[in-house]
């Protein structure tokens, strides 16, 4: 298939630039989508909640008052879980949430992400470019030619590009990525994606089988 390409003033220009069938028109598939996405927020995740047991308070070990004769119930001392400042019963402990899932699932959750943003017409294929000032208010001109200011916004890199990254990451709801190392929560929920023309190029070897 063929897609227009824009340049930086959000019009037209006289290219058109070849997008792989398989890569761009493949059928959607939401299992493989939800299950990379399930991952890669699973993989953020921290995990370093963590609680103290019984063991770990700070208490001293002394009978809080005798065994008999005060109608309470008998207690060994301060740190049980039902005194206020004691251990926790089953509480979080540090742990890695991080898991993988297979590489064919991943690629066919990316290749269904960029299928569905053509098919819902919110892709775009811009012309290649770079900020030369490094400067905000530049790169804020041209996403605003593409999307509003609030919209959730993506970018696909050609390759790690310093300028524009950095130009872009004072701009709320906008992202940056390169090619090879697509997010499929951005491009889940990103309502404009903007791919520089050489990126298009790229992607038609790099996700194709």
């Amino acid at each position: 298939m063929k897609a227009k390409v824009y340049s930086t003033d959000g019009k037209v220009t006289k290219k058109t630039v070849e997008l792989n069938a398989d890569v761009f028109e493949v059928q959607v598939s939401d299992g493989c989508i939800y299950y990379a996405v399930k991952n890669e927020l699973a993989n953020r995740r921290v995990g370093t909640a963590c609680t103290k047991t019984r063991a770990e308070v700070n208490y001293s070990n002394t009978k809080p008052f005798k065994q008999k004769g005060t109608g309470n119930a008998r207690r060994g001392d301060k740190k049980s879980p039902v005194f206020v400042g004691g251990g926790t019963i089953f509480g979080p402990r540090p742990r890695d949430y991080s898991y993988s899932v297979p590489k064919k699932v991943k690629r066919n959750a990316m290749r269904s992400l960029l299928s569905q943003a053509v098919k819902e017409e919110r892709m775009f294929v811009v012309e290649d470019f770079t900020i030369d000032s490094c400067k905000t208010k530049d790169m804020a001109k041209i996403l605003k030619n593409f999307a509003a200011d609030d919209l959730r916004t993506v970018v696909i890199m050609a390759g790690d590009d310093a300028q524009i990254r950095r130009a872009s990451r004072n701009i709320p709801n906008v992202h940056v990525l390169a090619y090879d190392k697509l997010s499929a929560k951005e491009l889940l929920y990103g309502k404009k994606v903007l791919m520089l023309e050489s990126a298009a190029k790229n992607l038609n070897e790099f996700y194709c089988d």
